[in-house]
């Protein structure tokens, strides 16, 4: 029994310092001895309140930099009630799992006002196939693809995105090509041969006989051949008729560029990396985002600028009640002299005046017995209702209305139009294209050609020179249009390219930002646009001197991180329609803090690309002169309305 229990403890002892030594090697290879020494003589040193606390945030400093353990995803509801994606992201942090942060990406889907339902109800059906694909690749797939990735390496990160996306684009491609097959292999049935139609009757005597259809062969009619033949008419009213068989046939419009259902997940899973990376390092994602632009050096002053407001108060497109179809967005911009805060509060009191217009404007008078009235006959009261881009819908019939209220109000504002204020109007051009007429229906019955609509542009910004930026004035296939207005307006007047620009992929793919021609492009982040992706785009508009507009969708969420990413990639305006309804405004107040954090650090820059150089006199100033400028003429940068401002600057 003796010799069995000595035998025993013999046993255990070996395997106790077998554990040890394993103990030993273990602590040793990370360092572990040497770093309690170190501790708990700093600890003694500096005897600390909480000493756990101290020995806690020791600790958190040398453990394993947080990684990706769960990406997650769910349909939610935008501002319209529309489903989108929303995708969440969790960590493993110091061992456990933590959520982070979640963001919520938009749909590219336009939305179809006064469509026909059989049109609104295939858009909805594109639409839930498209989240509900994007949900399935998150839910299945993304925990896996980026599982143990470190959220700051977003370059890795977009890199796998990116190959995923590609199989997905090859998978769909061989699907298509296996059910065009299996069609192809689907034997047709024989044509139906039908019997020969009965012989013609016979024909009697004395009988005439039968008219059949009779062809016309039409031959065109110059005008010399008129007055030739009938000389005492006159060739006048032959030259529309001249004018327009010389006209060039419209191109058809392209084919959409084909979007994969699901492809929003990939935009979605980036950003949603991007405010982790933000969210672990406590910064901004506005300023992880800069990181990223300008490589891992801490963003200098010049590249934090606030972008500059455009804000959509009138809405006068397609869809609404009146005649004019062509300003789908009428937009003000406040002065670059001002901070963010002044501009918003002078789109507010812009905004504010037009609504009190509107319900003051007396009804048109009513017809008489003798068909005397004040106005036109049939003329409808103007009233606005809320549209979904955050901005009135009015019922105006002609241009020159919409136009002619905004410089009444500035008017009454003390406001100057083209200094204090200047103006931008959305075309979206592309909606107002009547294909079976080859003319741009600018207002309904009236009816412009493309060499037409040059005019019509040059003419408005003749007369009114405030307006110093047009977007979407074409639509992308009138690329000799582009190049006309390009030419007139350049010096004049901002030509963006909205809808009429390519997506981001295909842009980068071809490294062609110049098709149409346009002095910048409105940037939209939705499908499978990555962070990378959006630092390549605007790297690529600003190496050919190109402006930059981050907007939002029509179908916007209540998510403000595009008003980081515009501030990040230093973009030159910010495009978030008006300042009403939740998912719009929630974005102008995220503006508002990241300018009160910019003049707190004091790294609120001034950008000499927001000076509008090529509109005034004094163009050669440069940001320091502009920054002095805006405060002698409008006071300090916290200083009261604006308007008010500018009102006492004009006393003697």
């Amino acid at each position: 029994m003796g010799e069995e229990g000595s035998g025993r403890s013999c046993g255990i002892t070996r395997d106790l310092q077998k554990l040890k030594q394993q103990a030993m090697a273990y602590y040793q290879e990370n360092d572990v001895p040497r770093r309690l020494e170190e501790l708990l003589n700093s600890t003694f040193y500096l005897q600390p309140a909480d000493v756990y606390g101290h020995l806690a945030n020791y600790f958190s400093k040398l453990a394993k930099p947080p990684s990706i353990c769960k990406v997650a995803g769910k349909i939610i509801l935008d501002g319209l009630g529309l489903p989108t994606l929303q995708v969440e992201i969790s960590c493993t942090i110091q061992n456990l799992p933590k959520y982070i942060c979640s963001v919520v990406i938009p749909a590219h889907f336009e939305v179809p006002e006064n469509a026909p339902p059989e049109v609104a109800d295939a858009e909805e059906t594109e639409r839930h196939l498209a989240v509900s694909t994007a949900l399935q690749w998150v839910s299945e797939s993304m925990t896996e693809e980026l599982w143990g990735l470190v959220p700051s390496n977003q370059a890795e990160v977009d890199h796998r995105l990116r190959l995923f996306f590609e199989n997905k684009v090859q998978e769909d491609k061989e699907r298509k090509e296996l059910e065009r097959s299996l069609e192809e292999s689907v034997p047709v049935p024989p044509p139906v041969i039908l019997p020969p139609p009965p012989p013609p009757p016979t024909k009697k005597k004395g009988q005439k006989p039968a008219i059949g259809p009779i062809s016309f062969i039409h031959q065109p009619i110059k005008a010399t051949h008129i007055q030739k033949d009938f000389p005492h008419h006159s060739t006048v009213g032959c030259k529309g008729r001249r004018d327009t068989l010389l006209e060039k046939p419209i191109i058809p419009p392209e084919p959409p560029e084909p979007i994969l259902h699901g492809s929003m997940a990939i935009g979605a899973v980036s950003l949603a990396v991007a405010k982790t990376s933000a969210s672990l390092a406590s910064v901004p994602l506005y300023v992880n985002i800069a990181s990223l632009k300008h490589g891992q050096e801490q963003p200098s002053v010049a590249t934090l600028t606030m972008p500059l407001l455009m804000g959509s108060v009138l809405s006068c497109g397609k869809a609404s009640p009146g005649k004019l179809n062509l300003m789908k967005e009428v937009i003000c911009i406040p002065h670059p002299g001002l901070t963010t805060k002044q501009g918003i509060e002078l789109l507010l009191e812009i905004q504010k005046q037009i609504n009190r217009v509107i319900e003051t404007l007396p009804p048109p008078k009513p017809e008489t017995k003798k068909g005397h009235d004040g106005g036109k006959r049939g003329q409808q009261p103007i009233t606005g209702k809320m549209s979904h881009l955050g901005c009135l819908t009015v019922n105006y019939d002609t241009i020159e209305q919409p136009l002619l209220l905004i410089q009444g109000i500035c008017s009454n504002l003390g406001l100057e139009l083209g200094m204090s204020l200047h103006l931008a109007i959305n075309c979206a051009a592309h909606e107002l294209m009547d294909y079976s007429k080859g003319k741009y229906e600018v207002m309904t019955g009236t009816y412009k050609s493309m060499a037409e609509m040059v005019d019509l542009y040059v003419d408005l910004i003749n007369k009114y020179p405030a307006i110093i930026a047009l977007i979407d004035p074409f639509r992308k296939e009138d690329s000799e249009q582009w190049d006309g207005i390009y030419a007139a307006l350049a010096s004049r007047c901002y030509i963006i390219a909205g809808a009429a620009s390519r997506s981001i992929s295909k842009l980068l793919e071809h490294r062609n930002t110049s098709t149409p021609k346009s002095h910048g492009l409105v940037i939209n982040h939705t499908n499978q646009t990555t962070m990378s992706d959006l630092v390549e785009i605007t790297h690529l508009l600003n190496g050919k001197k190109q402006l930059a507009v981050f907007g939002s969708t029509e179908a916007e969420s209540s998510d403000d991180s595009l008003v980081d990413l515009a501030v990040g990639l230093g973009a030159r305006f910010i495009k978030l329609g008006g300042l009403s309804r939740g998912e719009r405004v929630t974005k102008y107040n995220r503006l508002l803090a990241i300018e009160e954090e910019l003049i707190q650090s004091g790294t609120r820059g001034f950008s000499e690309e927001h000076n509008f150089s090529s509109f005034q006199e004094d163009a050669e100033k440069t940001p320091e002169a502009t920054a002095t400028m805006a405060e002698e003429t409008l006071g300090p940068l916290d200083s009261i309305f604006p308007t008010e401002v500018v009102e006492e600057s004009a006393k003697p």
